[in-house]
């Protein structure tokens, strides 16, 4: 007989499964295991018998030693990272933060802009593994006028989001709706004959809480900015902004003495003062057009109707496919043509797969008209609507970390209360006030609170929808009715 060769293809031949590894030539059957277990060495006894004599050979042993593989490495949980970059303002500069997501095939869940005089504040949420964002942030962080780019989602941290819902309202089923918005400590913003615009504020959980309620009654429309997030004030020295409400209140010097640090200082580390013109925030206005704020200014680059030049901020709604690189497509068409944007905010909508997204452009009727036109070229985008001349309810949401001492700590609640705005989080030298209304009402209360010293701000853009009451609350401003 041939002698028995350890070549892989004599393994490949041993096919019935047995329980003993002893194979008989002569009687046809194996009783060999088919769990062998490759991770330790092996020995098989093959014993072979001539079927003409029936004599059996000597048994030839086999020998198969295999190494143990290689423990598998533990294998990176993709989860939801909440970004923050703060950029200066440079025409184009939402469009290159998109770009680096886009090309990795990373897909923004929510974005928000957040408004300052010559800053910018993005807060982006998306999901991945910690090493690959950690890549983008680095990515991020290249990019020119970029100035710090945070991950804070393993941080204490105040978040977030605004959302306006429109459902249908059948007037049987009102009480329940509104026994809803009690609940959920929301607001009616718009009332019609069989429809209701709801406006609710909270975190993302509380968003999702929400919209399940209400989807039984039939969901219209949902404008939802991105989430934005401030990080809880630490108590005591450590905290980052003791320093500098201990400038702005000097007795809270007695705890930690300071005698280099002032504003200006404390504005020049974090970047405030870095001048910059024609970004896409806040296009319009140069720095000698108007005063300088110390941290922001709400109102800067708005345009209003008394524009002679025929410009003015046009509110444009977008619903795209929720799929990687869309934002980066939308925001090109802008980029190409030299439009800036003053505010956008990006949402889940109310179909499943598609996002809305809010922009304001500034713009004449006749440009930005061209401008829906090349919108509507895009293969992802679905609708896109210009709200300006329509009757619309509109939201922004602001987060403002204000500077307090014990003395003055009674006088910022008050003056919350009567803006509506709410204390979400309090140390002993700060205290957090989260607002939400229309542009006017965030100049009103940021321009009150900058004597006593604003720490950060986080804003959304501008969410709106539009009114099917027909009924313009813009233009009831200007009437005084008789009593």
């Amino acid at each position: 007989m041939a002698a028995i060769s350890t070549h892989s293809t004599l393994f490949q031949r041993l096919k019935p499964p047995c329980d003993d590894l002893s194979f008989s030539r002569k009687l046809g059957f194996c009783t060999a295991s088919p769990n062998i277990h490759v991770g330790k060495p092996k020995k098989l006894s093959v014993v072979f018998a001539n079927a003409a004599d029936g004599q059996h050979k000597a048994p030839s042993e086999i020998t198969l030693s295999t190494s143990d593989p290689a423990p598998p490495t533990p294998r990176q949980k993709v989860r939801r990272h909440t970004i923050s970059v703060f950029v200066g303002d440079e025409s184009g500069m939402i469009n290159r933060i998109a770009g680096v997501f886009a090309r990795r095939g990373y897909n923004i869940e929510s974005l928000a802009v957040g408004l300052n005089k010559d800053k910018a504040l993005f807060t982006i949420v998306v999901s991945g593994t910690e090493a690959v964002l950690q890549n983008v942030m680095e990515q991020l962080q290249k990019l020119v006028n970029v100035l710090k780019v945070e991950d804070i989602s393993k941080e204490p941290q105040v978040e977030r989001e605004l959302m306006l819902i429109k459902i249908d309202s059948d007037p049987k089923f009102r009480a329940e709706v509104m026994w809803l918005v009690d609940i959920f400590r929301a607001k009616i913003v718009d009332i019609s004959d069989h429809s209701l615009t709801i406006e609710v504020t909270g975190d993302p959980g509380k968003m999702v809480a929400v919209q399940r309620n209400l989807s039984k009654f039939g969901i219209r429309e949902i404008a939802r900015t991105g989430k934005i997030a401030l990080r809880r004030e630490k108590i005591g020295e450590s905290a980052p902004f003791w320093r500098f409400s201990a400038a702005t209140y000097p007795d809270l010097e007695e705890v930690m003495p300071i005698d280099t640090v002032s504003r200006k200082t404390l504005r020049s580390h974090n970047g405030y003062d870095d001048a910059t013109v024609g970004g896409d925030v806040y296009p319009v206005e140069t720095a000698d057009e108007a005063p300088v704020s110390q941290v922001l200014d709400a109102h800067w680059g708005v345009l209003t109707d008394d524009d002679t030049s025929g410009l003015r901020s046009h509110t444009l709604s977008l619903l795209v496919n929720d799929s990687p690189g869309v934002l980066n497509l939308v925001t090109a068409v802008f980029a190409r043509r030299g439009y800036n944007i003053q505010s956008l905010a990006v949402g889940h909508a109310e179909v499943e797969g598609l996002s809305r997204i809010t922009t304001v452009v500034p713009g004449t009727d006749e440009s930005i008209s061209k401008l829906v036109q090349q919108l509507h070229k895009l293969v992802d985008l679905h609708e896109v609507r210009d709200l300006t001349h329509l009757p619309f309810a509109e939201r922004e949401l602001m987060l403002i970390k204000v500077a307090v001492n014990a003395a003055v700590r009674r006088t910022i609640l008050d003056i919350a209360s009567i803006f509506r705005a709410k204390a979400v989080d309090v140390s002993d030298h700060t205290i957090t006030l989260e607002l939400t209304g229309d542009l006017h009402k965030m100049v009103a209360l940021q321009r009150l609170l900058e004597p006593y010293g604003i720490c950060e701000v986080a804003r959304t853009g501008r969410v709106a929808l539009a009114r099917e009451s027909g009924v313009d609350s813009n233009y009831l401003r200007g009437y005084a009715f008789p009593l």
